[in-house]
């Protein structure tokens, strides 16, 4: 091998190191898509890598082999071009053959996992979500049924975002994506989303959890997220799907706690609507009783 040939070589290897280096790097505000806390965003993570690297692996070929015939075999080196092959039925069985045995290894796992994605059988907790211009409004179902609210944009992110405010908005803790009352479920969880619209279409999407569902007024779709053990924390994302003028103000904010604590947080929301009742009841009868 002749030394430019060389230097071109190892230009190409530090290359492929480069993007192995940066694929591996896996954060949301990075280069590479995020491996996410569900199962579903690892198995979509996982299908996005082997894409990439059967992509690289072409590349290094296809490129490899056009550099390598460009040097070999270029006139100054007294290469003289061959007239007579016009034709080779073995080069086009070959070159036919071998993408579709890759596209049939990288259709087989796409497939299981598009499959697994609509599967909402057995879940453990369902939620109805309904998108508005411009919040969200959780209803729990099952075990948790009876609690329920909306979830809006922070009121300091609402008041910096004001014209003419004088509130810097990098002063504002998560500026445009935190909420009064974020969706909680727990972990180790398949949660089933049930979603739906009042008005205009809407689509909640959280990039942690690799999936994006549409809220279309009339119709109902379903998702389902289970982020694994030991992953609890605050998620946050946003309505995808230009919906009106506040569009980028209803940011989407899921607080996942371990299931005790989603327990205790379910008996707390409940015993709170207890009592709002009941003191809504009193009030009323206290009214009646003034009136007359």
């Amino acid at each position: 091998m002749s030394g430019i040939s060389r230097r071109i070589a190892n230009r190409c290897l530090a290359a492929a190191g480069f993007l192995a280096g940066a694929a591996q790097a896996n954060t949301s505000n990075g280069y590479n898509l995020p491996v996410g806390v569900t199962d579903l965003s690892v198995d979509i993570h996982h299908i996005h890598m082997q894409g990439f690297w059967w992509c690289v692996a072409i590349a290094v070929v296809v490129f490899g082999a056009m550099i390598f015939s460009l040097l070999k075999f270029r006139k100054s080196q007294g290469a003289v071009p061959d007239t007579t092959m016009v034709h080779s039925t073995k080069a086009e069985i070959i070159w036919t053959v071998i993408p579709v045995i890759i596209l049939v290894i990288m259709a087989v796992p796409a497939a299981a996992t598009l499959i697994k994605i609509e599967d909402t059988r057995n879940s453990e907790l369902s939620i109805r979500v309904t998108g508005y211009q411009w919040k969200w409004q959780y209803q729990y179902m099952d075990a948790a049924e009876g609690v329920g609210y909306f979830s809006t944009l922070s009121d300091d992110s609402n008041e910096a975002r004001q014209l003419n405010s004088g509130i810097d908005p990098q002063s504002v803790p998560n500026y445009l994506q935190s909420v009064d009352k974020p969706l909680v479920i727990p972990s180790g969880t398949k949660v089933r989303l049930l979603l739906t619209s009042q008005d205009v279409i809407h689509a909640w999407w959280v990039p942690d959890f690799g999936m994006k569902r549409d809220a279309i007024p009339g119709f109902v779709n379903e998702m389902w997220i289970r982020v694994a053990a030991g992953k609890e924390g605050f998620y946050r994302g946003q309505c995808a799907e230009l919906c009106g003028r506040d569009h980028g103000f209803m940011p989407i904010v899921v607080e996942v706690k371990t299931p005790d604590d989603f327990k205790q947080w379910v008996g707390a929301q409940k015993a709170d609507a207890k009592q709002a009742a009941f003191d809504s009841a009193l009030h009323a009868q206290t009214a009646q009783v003034i009136t007359r």
